[in-house]
């Protein structure tokens, strides 16, 4: 049976356990409002590790608009039911109190230039929430592995640096994007959209399968003006789009022998989504 923890010393209690018997454990952070992406996480867990937790907590620190937040979906009730069926043992679920006692910090560090740009460019402060949750949550469950999903392309990066600066013990693994019918990456933020936008939203996995397409004969100038012409037109509004080394995030001038990588990020209506695609 999946046991539910609302605080740390309850949730710490439990990991002692598993680290008494020396049993590995594999960990999913989440914010909720699951889909199959997140039980994909959860299934290349259980391959490879004893006990799999999960995590629920929409934190607060990394949401630049207050709005967003406010709005992001909530679904705790079938959020639980999912992960029973998926056979996670435990999983955490905070109340922002118990992650954000009262004058805590945010966490000090060295992005080495993987935050100021992209998303972070886009979402000032965005990374520096992600990081001191991330790092909370490192040190409460221990986890041998961490799954994490490629969508959220620069976000693995940095807490990959963040396990290698403060946690080299911990394994942090990307697992590839799981998309609807129409390939839409899937995405908590998908709820927001209506029917008629969802099915609009299928343009920009078109879009950036047409730039595989290209790659490797058109110049990357090109490539980068086909996505602003199209995702930079109605009903969308083009944040940004790059071509980018795949381990550095450094945008390519021209081709190379590295892996590449796209990413994106637009609205469509009040909905902010991103996705992004190997080369």
């Amino acid at each position: 049976m999946m046991k539910i923890f609302r605080t740390k010393n309850e949730l710490q209690r439990f990991i002692e356990t598993c680290k008494e018997k020396n049993e590995s454990i594999g960990f999913v952070p989440t914010m909720g409002a699951l889909h199959s992406g997140h039980l994909s996480l959860v299934e290349a867990s259980k391959k490879i590790a004893a006990y799999t937790v999960a995590s629920i907590f929409v934190n607060p620190t990394q949401f630049n608009d207050k709005n967003d937040f406010s709005r992001y979906p909530r679904t705790e009730e079938k959020d639980l039911q999912m992960l029973i069926n998926a056979g996670v043992d435990a999983v955490f679920i905070p109340e922002t109190s118990e992650m954000y006692p009262a004058d805590d910090a945010l966490l000090s560090f060295d992005f080495k230039g993987l935050d100021n740009r992209f998303e972070g460019a886009h979402r000032p402060g965005h990374f520096r929430g992600v990081v001191t949750i991330v790092e909370k949550l490192f040190r409460l469950v221990e986890p041998d592995f961490v799954l994490m999903g490629e969508k959220d392309f620069q976000q693995l990066a940095i807490v990959k640096l963040l396990a290698k600066t403060f946690f080299p013990k911990i394994e942090v693994i990307g697992c590839p994007t799981i998309r609807e019918e129409n390939g839409l990456a899937k995405s908590s933020r998908n709820m927001l959209l209506s029917e008629t936008e969802k099915s609009r939203a299928a343009q920009i996995f078109r879009t950036l399968n047409e730039t595989k397409s290209m790659w490797g004969t058109a110049p990357l100038s090109a490539i980068t003006r086909h996505v602003e012409n199209t995702l930079g037109a109605e009903p969308f509004t083009l944040e940004y789009f790059a071509i980018v080394d795949a381990e550095s995030l450094e945008p390519l001038e021209k081709y190379g022998d590295k892996p590449a990588v796209a990413l994106t990020a637009l609205r469509l209506g009040t909905v902010r989504l991103i996705d992004n695609l190997r080369f």
